[in-house]
């Protein structure tokens, strides 16, 4: 009887409280692999995995650990009881990368006289080098390197972040993810923006909004679209008069 109760207390407590976890994260190959960053969603704590692909992290049952590293599709995998006992492997997928075609356009037939004439730039391929070089052998003034109005113009600076080895996303994600979750009627409708200027616009916010916890998980949670919202709103007068995007200035208390 003691021994089933001392079970049941073990049982509910690795439930309750933190325990350590271990495990190897491994390729679709069985590789272990480096430098994977673990990621506990529940207590946000991370570390990442050594040389031999093994990890330890703390966790309780039903936490949520998150497998990120460049290059291979995020894993995740939900914590159970017998994950305590014994080490588990995970393995994460490599995303293919893709290879561009290459299009031969003349295959030499061994006549002088024909392959000559298909050797060399196309027509269309020449104008436009000897269009390029004149533009740039040209001097340029200051109405030509004028801004035209709606344009996105980079800032001074240090610029914004694109993400790093520790985010799940980038500024392209999550570009990405308010085209598709706020909707092109959003941006051409509510905001009046031409559909070339919705990812220069975007961009225009992302200078002085905060966002390093959406990317760094990898979510955005309705609270981030309302802010993304109330700030589009705000700045889209500046961002067709070619203003820099700075922050609002904060009220002082009297």
């Amino acid at each position: 009887m003691i021994r089933i109760i001392s079970l049941f207390f073990l049982s509910f407590s690795s439930s309750l409280f933190s325990q350590k976890v271990s495990g190897t994260v491994t390729d679709e190959d069985r590789n272990p692999l480096p430098e994977v960053l673990v990621f506990n969603m529940k207590s946000e704590q991370k570390t990442y995995t050594n040389l031999n692909g093994e990890f330890t992290i703390e966790a309780s049952v039903n936490s949520e650990l998150r497998f990120i590293r460049q290059g291979f599709e995020r894993s995740s995998k939900m914590m159970k009881e017998q994950d305590f006992t014994n080490p588990f492997t995970i393995s994460i997928l490599r995303i293919p990368a893709e290879i561009e075609e290459v299009k031969i356009a003349y295959q030499p037939v061994g006549d002088l006289n024909k392959d000559l004439k298909n050797y060399g730039d196309t027509k269309s391929v020449k104008k436009l080098k000897s269009e390029t070089a004149n533009y740039i052998r040209s001097e340029s003034t200051e109405e030509v390197l004028a801004p035209k109005a709606g344009e996105f113009v980079q800032p001074v600076g240090q610029g914004f972040s694109v993400g790093g080895p520790n985010s799940q996303w980038d500024d392209v994600d999550f570009m990405q993810f308010l085209i598709v979750n706020l909707g092109g009627d959003f941006f051409t409708e509510d905001l009046q923006l031409k559909p070339s200027e919705i990812q220069p616009f975007i961009y225009y916010i992302f200078q002085n909004f905060e966002r390093r916890e959406v990317l760094f998980r990898g979510i955005c949670t309705q609270y981030d679209l309302s802010r993304f919202i109330k700030e589009a709103n705000n700045k889209l007068d500046a961002y067709h008069k070619n203003l820099p995007n700075v922050p609002a200035k904060k009220k002082k208390n009297k």
